[in-house]
């Protein structure tokens, strides 16, 4: 699943006439690089999330043979865990990936999503997200979300610092939203359910990661990547 359906206001101007999905960061838009990386990871079916501008990415992937796109459209925002919850009859009963199409990552050693398939199971986990470190986030200026511990169960940052930030990539498994409030609701309700139960865990990305939710960020992540093209 890529979630593409929020309003993208820490980036207006720009967002007033393109939805946030569709920003190019150096000659690619955002929604189209997360698409890119489910391809490339055999993903055959992608079910994207639509509301603010939701015309504009439809027509936008209706050009696009890789993977095979499902719209869910949110006449009214859901949120994250809300989007989810809500396509989860499109999505099957199998874990599945699921990506922020406002972010950019590229792969390190090996990709990303695939790190993360190697990395899962069930037997000890409902969510496996992908972190990345603090010092090395670009645009990124808070204080972290999660500390992890050796065998990788999360915990979060409580009143202090955290070394680690939520990337937007993870896998989720569709017992995670068992007994999810109906409507709007974050995922981080249901990641603290998870935690309180030692089945919230997390894998360290080894590539870069590019938090673009600003203006500022957009500028750095298009001098970074436009260097490395």
């Amino acid at each position: 699943m890529v979630l593409a359906a929020g309003l993208g206001l820490r980036m207006r101007p720009v967002t007033l006439e393109t939805p946030k999905p569709l920003v190019a960061v150096a000659g690619r838009t955002m929604l189209d690089r997360a698409l890119d990386h489910l391809a490339a990871a055999g993903v055959a079916e992608a079910v994207v999330n639509v509301h603010w501008l939701a015309a504009k990415i439809e027509a936008h992937l209706a050009a696009r043979a890789r993977p095979r796109i499902v719209i869910s459209r949110e006449d009214t925002l859901l949120e994250t865990g809300g989007g989810i919850a809500r396509a989860l009859p499109l999505l099957g009963p199998a874990p599945f990936y699921s990506a922020n199409a406002d972010i950019v990552w590229t792969d390190g050693a090996a990709p990303a999503l695939d790190r993360l398939a190697a990395s899962w199971d069930a037997r000890r986990m409902d969510a496996l997200l992908l972190l990345n470190p603090v010092d090395r986030a670009y645009g990124y200026d808070g204080d972290g979300d999660f500390h992890a511990a050796p065998d990788g169960r999360l915990r979060r940052r409580g009143d202090g610092p955290a070394p680690l930030v939520f990337t937007g990539v993870q896998i989720l498994t569709p017992a995670l939203f068992d007994g999810a409030p109906p409507g709007a609701f974050s995922l981080n309700r249901l990641y603290d359910r998870a935690a309180e139960a030692g089945r919230l865990h997390g894998l360290v990305h080894d590539g870069d990661w590019f938090h673009v939710g600003t203006v500022d960020g957009l500028a750095t992540a298009e001098a970074v990547l436009g260097r490395a093209r």
